[in-house]
């Protein structure tokens, strides 16, 4: 059990996020939080990312390194439009998802778009590939700069 499972933040229990990621991997995958889903071993891709994002995080503790201060730079108060395309011989599940909140360091709105392509392997996810609109991130950022 990881430190948000009994938490609000965007990765806790009752986050919207993990919310709708658990909707999407029903009957799929077991946790109690967003990270009690993944395998020690998971496989995280970032194919259409922001610049200074990794572009692969391999392991279950990276994972959860990487997103440990997420919610200083972005607050999700809700998530949404979840579609789901299922293929249980290959044990894959496409989630199509959306977001909605604001920065946390600019206060400007955050509306963004996911697909993310994920692989599960007794009740746990072995691999996830996720693909983001980065113009949604740069414009919650503030960036580039605009001027005054």
């Amino acid at each position: 059990m990881t430190k948000y499972s009994r938490d609000s933040s965007n990765f806790g229990a009752d986050g919207p996020f993990f919310r709708i990621i658990r909707e999407g991997l029903e009957g799929l995958a077991d946790g109690e939080d967003y990270f009690d889903l993944l395998a020690d071993d998971v496989v995280f891709e970032y194919i259409i990312s922001v610049p200074g994002y990794p572009r692969r995080v391999e392991g279950r503790q990276n994972v959860i390194d990487l997103y440990s201060d997420y919610d200083d730079y972005m607050t999700v108060h809700s998530a949404d439009s979840l579609r789901v395309y299922r293929d249980p011989e290959a044990s894959v599940v496409v989630l199509e998802y959306e977001v909605h909140g604001e920065s946390a360091q600019t206060g400007r709105p955050y509306n963004n778009r996911f697909v993310s392509i994920i692989t599960v392997k007794d009740h746990k996810v072995t691999h996830w590939r996720d693909y983001l609109d980065p113009i949604a991130v740069f414009d919650a950022a503030g960036w580039p700069d605009t001027p005054a």
